[in-house]
């Protein structure tokens, strides 16, 4: 398998969200989201352990409460079940890892 470039693979979409599923097995799932500016993803859980990784941009992500300033080259970990929401101020792009 060769290498991926995430940033070629990033799409803004005006006034929406984009996801690219780049991995996806019986244990793993890779997602890449591009968040335009001023989107949002509400409140929600994940019955999964997940990990985050900011490639581009600015926004919040609030997880169990606690603000996460989202920008390039932030990671982090969310336990599964934990409650957790999102804005874009900017065109934010992240790598959702989920196992």
């Amino acid at each position: 398998m060769s290498g991926i470039e995430l940033r070629k693979m990033i799409d803004y979409s005006a006034g929406g969200i984009t996801t690219k599923v780049i991995s996806k097995d019986a244990k793993s799932n890779v997602t890449l989201f591009s968040m335009a500016a001023g989107t949002d993803i509400s409140e929600h859980t994940s019955g999964r352990d997940a990990y985050v990784y900011v490639i581009e941009g600015e926004g919040t992500f609030v997880l169990d409460g606690k603000n996460i300033i989202m920008k390039e080259g932030v990671f982090f970990s969310m336990p599964k079940n934990s409650p957790h929401e999102l804005k874009a101020e900017k065109d934010t792009a992240f790598l959702l890892v989920l196992y």
